[in-house]
């Protein structure tokens, strides 16, 4: 594997940058997931149930367990605490009844949308130090 170029003061620095926005902004979401009732991970479901797949309306709780880098008993065990809150549906497949899809109800989104709304405000706040890590990606 051929080595990269080597490494400079402002590369370290634009690293160091972006990993601390990335904690701002995951403690941020997880503040104000907790604000409005919901845990960090119950937020982080909604979120990829609503709009983690922009391909489809509903997603499979193997999909979601992917999404939230999971194992499947364990995102079965989130969504059956969602779905006792009201916060998450699970319906059959139209198309094929043995898959279960999921969804979030109305409860969910406005929870949602508050935590989501907030976390925009915090991301484009961000955006300098987000524009400075992608150059780093650039040739």
């Amino acid at each position: 594997m051929p080595r990269a170029a080597p490494l400079h003061l402002e590369d370290y620095q634009r690293l160091a940058a972006f990993r601390l926005a990335l904690r701002r902004f995951t403690a941020l979401t997880e503040a104000n997931a907790r604000k409005v009732g919901l845990t960090p991970q119950q937020h982080q479901a909604l979120l990829s149930i609503k709009g983690g797949f922009p391909d489809r309306e509903r997603i499979t709780i193997g999909d979601l367990a992917e999404h939230l880098l999971l194992k499947n008993h364990s995102a079965v065990e989130l969504v059956a605490r969602l779905v006792k809150t009201g916060l998450v549906v699970r319906a059959p497949d139209a198309k094929d009844r043995r898959r279960i899809r999921l969804f979030v109800t109305p409860k969910g989104e406005a929870l949602l949308e508050q935590v989501s709304a907030e976390s925009l405000v915090e991301l484009r706040a961000s955006r300098d130090i987000l524009d400075a890590v992608l150059a780093l990606t650039r040739p």
